[in-house]
């Protein structure tokens, strides 16, 4: 893999471990080669480190495979996921889910990855519709443009919404950027 592949999620193997792209700037010197600066987290320990490559470089390529599955239940330590094909189930321990577990509803359909048959990484859909279980009513005479309030949903999670969501309504979530999208009519 040529260093002008890289990309935000691109997975690479340094040292014998996979790594995934978080944050990905390429910088053009006056003069001189161009630099790829990126941060990389390691999938296995959740590390994050930041790199910088050469143009030119060449890397290697981590062997991720990744598997549709269904979120099925927490446990408290482990989150666990079933194969829609074969039905077998995996459990992911929690440091490796991450804040994605805020975006977890029941049968929730993910991608999980793989590493030499490990699941060390979890891509949810780009967009999720959860409830609106607890936020502020808006005060009539607040309508200054962009003005937003507290929201949290179904999972625990507090994100910033409209002031005119009420509770019980349901919206779309960016699960990228954990960000209000619309309101979903039911």
């Amino acid at each position: 893999m040529d260093v002008s592949d890289l990309k935000k999620n691109a997975k690479l193997e340094i040292d014998g471990a996979p790594w995934v792209v978080t944050d990905f700037q390429f910088v053009k010197p006056g003069k001189g080669q161009g630099l790829y600066k990126c941060k990389i987290k390691n999938m296995l320990t959740g590390s994050v480190v930041d790199r910088t490559w050469r143009s030119g470089e060449k890397l290697k390529a981590a062997n991720v495979e990744s598997k549709k599955m269904q979120y099925l239940f927490n446990s408290g330590d482990a989150y666990t996921f079933m194969d829609n094909a074969t039905y077998e189930q995996i459990e992911m321990p929690v440091d490796v889910v991450g804040d994605d577990k805020d975006f977890l509803l029941d049968n929730t359909e993910c991608e999980v990855l793989f590493y030499n048959d490990r699941a060390v990484g979890l891509s949810l859909p780009s967009h999720i519709v959860m409830e609106v279980v607890e936020c502020e009513p808006g005060v009539k005479g607040d309508t200054a443009t962009n003005v937003t309030k507290a929201a949290t949903v179904q999972t625990g999670r507090q994100i910033q919404v409209p002031l005119f969501i009420k509770q019980g309504e349901s919206i779309k979530i960016d699960t990228r950027s954990g960000e209000y999208v619309e309101r979903v009519n039911k």
